[in-house]
């Protein structure tokens, strides 16, 4: 999680299309952070490429080279004032994994550098996802007294209980890219951005030439028994959107934010 910075025009989400694959970009200068109208912008891009009949597959990544993504916005969370505020925050989350969940085409990620967080949640959300040795984790909602409610489910999906247990226990503490890959958030860990860049444009490349009703109808056999995630990511929001409130946590957020 991070501070929200300066301007929120420096922040922004993008899109661009080539041959078939659609490359969904976005950037805040607080090292990535997600602030809820990122979220929204992230979300309706990922559910226009998934309608876009021009889109084979998608890549979503973030903009600069150190860190991928350092989750929800401190500024925003300490803004939150009651829980319909909290609610509305924390579903921004729940609509982004969802908007993959139910997109038709495969989306593939690319994890450049460290991932907190919402960070954690979206690199577990895609169905392949890249990184390089720079890109080491932690799940740090614990430590200011809210909990990975939101991103829990699709972290758990791909890392399994053991290991969703032990991020979001010790929730001071960084796993490496070696470790995240050993539980299945990572399917292949790079020296370098280079080298994974490489890798992801020949696997973009191969799925954008392959046939879009078979791997539509995979990636509805994969996502299998997450049906009600609209419900159940939506009540997650609201767990968060009310401990938000608490003193603990507001106290909390002031001392990580000095």
């Amino acid at each position: 999680m991070s501070t929200s910075g300066n301007s929120l025009s420096d922040a922004f989400v993008k899109s661009e299309v080539n041959n078939g694959i659609s490359s969904i970009s976005f950037f805040h200068q607080a090292s990535n952070s997600l602030p809820g109208h990122i979220l929204s912008k992230l979300s309706d891009a990922i559910r226009n490429a998934g309608q876009d009949n021009d889109v084979r597959v998608i890549i979503l990544q973030s903009d600069g080279d150190r860190a991928f993504c350092a989750g929800a916005s401190f500024d925003e969370l300490l803004a939150i004032s009651n829980e319909a505020e909290g609610l509305k925050f924390f579903s921004g989350f729940a609509n982004v994994i969802n908007a993959i969940r139910t997109c038709p085409k495969f989306v593939l990620g690319r994890v450049q550098g460290k991932a907190v967080g919402g960070g954690v949640g979206l690199a577990a959300a895609v169905d392949h996802c890249f990184a390089t040795r720079f890109a080491s984790i932690k799940l740090s909602e614990l430590a200011i007294g809210i909990g990975p409610f939101v991103v829990g489910p699709a972290v758990e999906r791909k890392l399994g209980t053991s290991g969703f247990s032990q991020l979001t226990i010790d929730a001071s503490s960084w796993k490496t890219a070696k470790w995240a890959a050993q539980y299945g958030l990572y399917s292949e860990v790079f020296d370098s951005s280079e080298e994974m860049d490489v890798a992801i444009a020949a696997l973009a490349k191969h799925l954008a030439s392959s046939s879009p009703s078979a791997m539509s109808e995979l990636k509805k056999i994969l996502w299998s028994g997450t049906e009600d995630w609209d419900t159940l990511l939506n009540d997650r929001a609201a767990i968060s959107g009310r401990l938000v409130l608490s003193e603990f946590t507001r106290n909390a957020i002031q001392a990580f934010s000095k």
